[in-house]
């Protein structure tokens, strides 16, 4: 995929654990996107607003139920777009390498690598294939 075009993505990653926030960023950046951490739900929600992101990414360490409600929540208070992919991933409850939507344009990953993961955000942002 050309690079030039998948720097205009912009990525919003909601991530509680500094070092995997940080090692998501560079792998993220190092494939063209455009990379916005953030730490909280509040954070989350801030930043949407200010820079509106082409897709959210997102672990807590919280019950899958909660981490749905905390999309819906992220989507609805900033104003997100139903067509903007939220990805919920490292949900210890499903197997690994699972993809499942959960909601609208709302999915639930554990991915069995970094691969896996590029190549499921590839498909939401470029090619608007559902899971």
């Amino acid at each position: 995929m050309n690079v030039e075009l998948r720097e205009r993505q912009r990525l919003l990653v909601l991530e509680d654990i500094e070092e995997t926030a940080c090692l998501i960023e560079k792998m993220l950046s190092r494939n063209g996107y455009r990379v916005t951490l953030a730490k909280s739900e509040e954070d989350a929600i801030w930043r949407a607003r200010s820079r509106p992101p082409d897709l959210i990414l997102m672990s807590l360490g919280c019950a899958p139920d909660q981490l749905l409600a905390v999309a819906n929540r992220i989507r609805q208070d900033a104003g997100i777009s139903q067509g903007v992919a939220i990805v919920i991933f490292c949900v210890e409850t499903i197997p690994e390498g699972a993809v499942m939507k959960v909601g609208t344009n709302i999915y639930v990953t554990r991915p069995d690598n970094f691969n896996q993961l590029r190549e499921l955000l590839h498909r939401l942002l470029w090619n608007g294939t559902d899971c």
